[in-house]
């Protein structure tokens, strides 16, 4: 027994056109939503590195106590906010932010103040900029007359701009909303399981391969080979849902939660569900592979889009209008199972996902066994 499970093992996963289909695919679309979405959608990408803000600064004849610590509190930005030009008079100042050379200027007074040409990102920055300095305005020049080697340190921690807001599930998680994509990308990957799971009914096919010929004629009880080849399959995709997961988590940086034992019942789960539809699929329809394959792309894909993978709005569409499809569409229970792990936070809803999908595994495992049982071969 072992030594069969170990040659179905190999057999598999040396198919390079189905495994490219149930592992490197998405893999591949996991990066391309990575960079569509940029660092700047994704919280738990890190850091986003901004071009600096293009500005003048005017100061006056006779520099105050103020206005010197003003400039040394843009001096300090200079480092990695703002782009400083050199203007040599303010009319040379006005005429570039008309032009668009820059986006803001500085007037280094008594009371510093800014003028800006136009109502945008940049210059909503510039006019923050200067309020934080407003507000601060008394300890800076305390600093800078008293401890001016300290003068630095303080501008920076003014400036260590930390997000004071954040949107926050009810299970503690802070996610960005674009990882609903990346939700709906791993249950695209766990029904990627199809191809394998047709694949494999085909070499079961005596009159199609030899393989499925040897078969034919062991004692072996059919639903034996099925639930062995089910085994190894759902062992082979298992593995390749944990690549995805690791390569988003651990790679691209996205959180899908904490709760590690859910995310790997869910993992089983969505792999044995894609495993079993294969299986029936195979099993119950009498075409080439070749044309098998082709349906294959449209049983991983349409449900992932009604799903959430191309439109993420869709399944909350589908949720109000018609219900019932998000419960028997396997990409959306999924989906559903990974937001209660990483974001509700609801196990009750969880737990029902669950049930759902074991009782459409089962469903589809049934089929499977009868559409092979039905399989007559003619003696020669």
């Amino acid at each position: 027994m072992l030594f069969l499970l170990k040659y179905r093992f190999l057999q598999i996963v040396r198919e390079f056109s189905i495994m490219f289909w149930a592992l490197a695919f998405p893999l591949i679309l996991a990066t391309l939503f990575y960079f569509s979405f940029g660092r700047a959608g994704l919280s738990s990408t890190g850091d986003l590195e901004w071009d600096k803000i293009k500005v003048c600064v005017i100061t006056e004849h006779q520099e105050t106590q103020n206005s010197s610590a003003f400039l040394s509190f843009l001096d300090t930005l200079d480092q990695k906010t703002l782009d400083i030009l050199p203007c040599s008079s303010e009319q040379d100042a006005l005429k570039a932010l008309e032009q668009g050379k820059i986006n803001g200027i500085y007037y280094a007074s008594e009371t510093p103040c800014l003028t800006v040409g136009k109502n945008g990102l940049k210059e909503s920055i510039l006019t923050s900029l200067l309020t934080s300095y407003t507000q601060n305005a008394a300890m800076l020049t305390d600093i800078a007359t008293s401890h001016p080697e300290n003068l630095d340190a303080a501008i920076y921690e003014l400036n260590n701009y930390r997000q004071i807001v954040k949107e926050t599930s009810l299970g503690g998680e802070t996610l960005d909303p674009n990882v609903q994509y990346f939700f709906a990308l791993i249950a695209y990957a766990c029904l990627s399981g199809t191809f394998l799971g047709v694949r494999a009914c085909f070499d079961s096919q005596a009159n199609l391969t030899p393989l499925g010929a040897r078969r034919s004629i062991t004692p072996t009880h059919r639903l034996t080979m099925i639930l062995m080849d089910m085994f190894v399959l759902v062992a082979i995709h298992f593995i390749n849902i944990m690549i995805l997961t690791i390569y988003i988590s651990k790679i691209l940086g996205i959180s899908l939660g904490k709760n590690i034992p859910a995310l790997l019942l869910v993992n089983l789960m969505g792999s044995t569900i894609g495993i079993t539809l294969g299986l029936a699929f195979g099993s119950l329809t009498k075409m080439s592979l070749n044309i098998k394959m082709g349906f294959c792309v449209l049983l991983t894909l349409f449900p992932a889009f009604l799903a959430g993978l191309m439109f993420g709005n869709m399944k909350n569409m589908i949720e109000q209008h018609l219900p019932i499809l998000n419960r028997i569409n396997p990409a959306a229970v999924l989906s559903d199972a990974y937001y209660c792990m990483g974001v509700y936070n609801d196990m009750g809803r969880f737990m029902r996902c669950i049930l759902i999908l074991s009782f459409m595994s089962i469903i589809l495992l049934l089929a499977a066994f009868l559409g092979i049982r039905r399989e007559r071969y003619d003696s020669i």
